[in-house]
């Protein structure tokens, strides 16, 4: 008898990441990558986590290379817990879950919080990571009106809570994934507000909270709701991506669930890279190490800024990002960002289109580009050739016009 394989209905629902697939064609020779949310590989600390390395394995080798504790790597955990009690948050080490990025972080709060049915909400746009790991667990979507500051507080409120009830609202307020956006301080109160009154948690991803450029963002979200927040942390940006660390600050009430989740997922997140990690930040080098990825990546937002307003054509819009990785650009009316993909990657340039980020209802005329991989110069380049790619489609499309 011939062997049948018969899928999961949740493995129907799992799909592609359009941003790694993009990634496999800027592997070409020649093609200048504005796709990825790739850290820069010059950021990455290499002599520092060196040494980590080697005085690990000197002083507590048979430890760093055996099964560890689910939870995490003790001291490392009272780190974080006192990392983010500059965000305003009080909290224990016991509230701490190590986990194997921060996406492993959003797949254990889907697996947990998400019914077949439940409604979560999310921004409009929003991180299309979050879309793939929420997905499987069937929950309906609800997207949330936002604006430049991100969701607006009207939309919170207006949240179902009748049964099934909204689970949570997933929200980024620094410098998100894909917009750049950032909330101020009064949207914050405002929005968390609006979420208390719904009775709606909230789930608050921060990956790229350090990566301010001229002042820091405002307080956490969590700091504000403790009791109703969840928040996710991550060292890919400020250290290196490579290690796959990160971390979630649960309410003691979920704490048991999620470590059940996180055992049966992969037991725990390597102790040898917990440990090294422990041993760099342990004596205050990111203080030191963040503001030099601050400039590099300030100079790198001013370049892009600079080419923009040179080379693209009227009627695209973007703002400024004030920290983060990313550009988001809307085009002008008639233009479609992924059909216009394949004529860019032929131009010798590559961007993500910004359909891939909404829940519902995809602008098609969005784009996002990041500012961190490439240098100034190469910046320059690559926008130059971008703008040669819409101008030449704005001339076609207007010649094609009624």
């Amino acid at each position: 008898m011939t062997t049948v394989w018969t899928q999961a209905r949740r493995a129907a629902r799992m799909n592609p990441s359009i941003i790694r697939e993009i990634l496999k064609v800027t592997e070409k020779p020649g093609i200048l990558s504005m796709a990825g949310g790739l850290p820069s590989a010059d950021t990455f600390p290499v002599e520092a986590l060196k040494a980590a390395c080697d005085h690990v394995l000197t002083h507590n080798p048979r430890e760093a290379l055996q099964y560890a504790a689910s939870e995490g790597f003790a001291p490392l955990r009272e780190w974080v817990a006192a990392r983010v009690a500059a965000l305003g948050m009080n909290v224990s080490p016991d509230q701490v879950l190590i986990t194997s990025g921060s996406q492993q972080g959003l797949d254990l709060v889907g697996k947990i919080l998400c019914d077949a049915g439940a409604p979560v909400a999310v921004e409009t746009p929003t991180y299309l990571g979050a879309l793939q790991a929420f997905t499987p667990y069937e929950p309906i979507f609800a997207s949330l009106a936002s604006d430049h500051e991100g969701p607006r507080p009207e939309a919170l409120a207006a949240l179902p809570h009748d049964a099934p009830g909204t689970r949570f609202a997933y929200l980024l307020p620094n410098y998100q994934n894909p917009t750049g956006r950032v909330m101020s301080a009064q949207r914050r109160v405002d929005v968390v507000e609006a979420a208390r009154r719904a009775g709606v948690p909230i789930v608050e991803d921060n990956p790229y909270g350090d990566l301010w450029f001229d002042q820091p963002p405002p307080a956490s979200l969590s700091s504000l709701w403790p009791e109703g927040s969840m928040y996710l942390g991550s060292f890919s940006k400020v250290l290196t991506p490579g290690f796959r660390l990160g971390y979630i600050v649960a309410p003691t009430e979920l704490y048991p669930k999620l470590l059940q989740a996180k055992q049966a997922a992969d037991l725990h997140t390597p102790g040898f890279n917990q440990r090294v990690v422990y041993e760099v930040v342990k004596s205050g080098f990111l203080d030191a190490h963040i503001p030099s990825i601050r400039a590099r990546y300030k100079a790198n937002r001013d370049a892009m800024a600079a080419a923009l307003r040179e080379h693209l054509p009227a009627g695209c819009e973007y703002q400024s990002p004030e920290g983060g990785m990313f550009f988001w650009i809307r085009l002008p009316q008639g233009l479609d960002a992924m059909a216009l993909l394949p004529q860019a990657v032929d131009a010798g340039i590559a961007f993500v289109p910004g359909a891939a980020f909404y829940a519902h209802q995809a602008d098609a005329r969005t784009m996002r580009l990041s500012f961190v991989t490439l240098t100034p110069d190469l910046i320059a380049e690559g926008v130059a050739t971008l703008g040669r790619v819409l101008h030449g489609a704005l001339a076609v499309a207007a010649e094609h016009a009624p």
